[in-house]
């Protein structure tokens, strides 16, 4: 098994779960089991995905993925905040630096091995 705990993606994506399940608890009850299951789940999955592409020799599609679903956990934190289900704005603009960190470095990581890919144009 691969090791992932040294990546920045994995501590990323793991503060950016703890800070959602802890976002989520303030959430109001209707909020709490819709919108805030959604955005505990999806930044669970990120953590996964983080793992099972660290550990599979061809990442491209878990990092594809890991990719898309970043985009889709940015999506839910702005519905949150025209919901109105954060706290406080503050708690909404830490929640959207983390997704955007996420995001950019999945997207980061997704470029390199495609880089590293070899093409196969001769099939």
């Amino acid at each position: 098994m691969a090791h992932y705990e040294h990546l920045p993606i994995y501590k990323k994506t793991l503060e950016l779960a703890i800070f959602m399940e802890n976002c989520v608890k303030g959430f109001s009850r209707y909020h709490k089991y819709t919108l805030g299951a959604d955005m505990r789940n999806s930044a669970r999955e990120l953590v996964t995905l983080v793992i099972n592409a660290n550990s599979r020799r061809d990442k491209i599609p878990f990092l594809t993925e890991l990719r898309d679903k970043s985009e889709g956990m940015k999506l839910l934190i702005v519905l949150g905040k025209e919901t109105r289900v954060f706290k406080s704005f503050s708690q909404f603009q830490t929640a959207a630096s983390l997704a955007v960190e996420v995001s950019r470095q999945s997207e980061g990581w997704l470029k390199s091995q495609t880089a590293q890919r070899p093409e196969s144009r001769h099939a």
